[in-house]
């Protein structure tokens, strides 16, 4: 396998990479501050039933509120990455072959061997590829032909590499 495609300068490109490396990272955030809101309403609500409710329940709206925030904090952590990586547009370029995925970004290079590589996440975009427990680098699909999306996706399949989204 030999797959090589470039990536132009976009400005919107980068942005998009932060916010796909991001999401995987900040997701629990959101699970978090979902269950801090629903327990703090719940509580609240239950509290407001009993005489000594009126000394508990400013607990329930703290937890509500740090509940609100924690779920916002992941798309404004992603907005901020978009707005800052913009500024990073270079072009560059990717060779995939069978012993290793080489980048290029402007005048920086580097390399991940798949036999460093944990696992591969699908996402609508990008396949991101982890080494360990950490996303290193993503593949981006629409810069890249069907077909070597395709031969792509099953030599990685075949690694078994390639986790669902």
């Amino acid at each position: 396998m030999h797959i090589r495609f470039d990536v132009p300068a976009d400005p919107a490109y980068p942005g998009r990479v932060a916010a796909a490396l991001s999401s995987v990272r900040l997701r629990k955030y959101g699970y978090i501050g979902a269950v801090l809101a629903a327990v703090g309403a719940i509580g609240f609500a239950v509290s407001r039933a009993f005489a000594w409710g009126d000394q508990i329940s400013p607990l329930y709206m703290a937890m509500v509120v740090v509940g609100l925030l924690s779920m916002l904090y992941s798309p404004w952590v992603r907005l901020r990455a978009r707005r800052r990586s913009s500024r990073y547009a270079v072009e560059g370029a990717y060779d995939i072959t069978d012993d290793n995925i080489m980048m290029r970004s402007g005048s920086e290079s580097g390399g991940i061997a798949w036999d460093g590589v944990a696992q591969v996440r699908d996402t609508p975009e990008f396949w991101i590829v982890y080494v360990g427990r950490m996303p290193a680098t993503v593949i981006p699909r629409r810069l890249m032909s069907p077909e070597d999306a395709e031969t792509l996706r099953a030599y990685m399949a075949k690694r078994g590499l390639l986790q669902p989204r």
